[in-house]
């Protein structure tokens, strides 16, 4: 399994509701990807937002990267939203559940 971990921190005075769309796009769209496990947002409370993304395998994560609507979004997002963020994949070495 692959884990994206996408952290952001936003620009201020942007369109929040413009992020909202495009935000649900991409959830929508990664869901209708090959491989697709599961995709979750979290707002820390210092204000970071924190996406987690999980697919397969790398090569199926990376057909996700390059998709065209999401290479543009991530452009868009650079350009309009995002004053920092932060992109890290990392393979799944161990995991453990309860209830097993």
């Amino acid at each position: 399994m692959i884990v994206t971990v996408f952290r952001a921190r936003l620009k201020d005075g942007i369109d929040v509701p413009a992020l909202e769309v495009m935000g649900a796009r991409m959830a929508e769209l990664a869901q209708g990807m090959p491989g697709f496990i599961s995709h979750k947002d979290y707002v820390a409370a210092d204000g970071e937002a924190v996406t987690v993304v999980e697919f397969e395998s790398m090569e199926l994560q990376e057909a996700w990267r390059r998709h065209p609507e999401h290479v543009v979004a991530q452009q868009r997002g650079q350009r309009e939203f995002f004053s920092e963020y932060r992109i890290q994949v990392c393979e799944l070495i161990r995991e453990m559940k309860l209830p097993r």
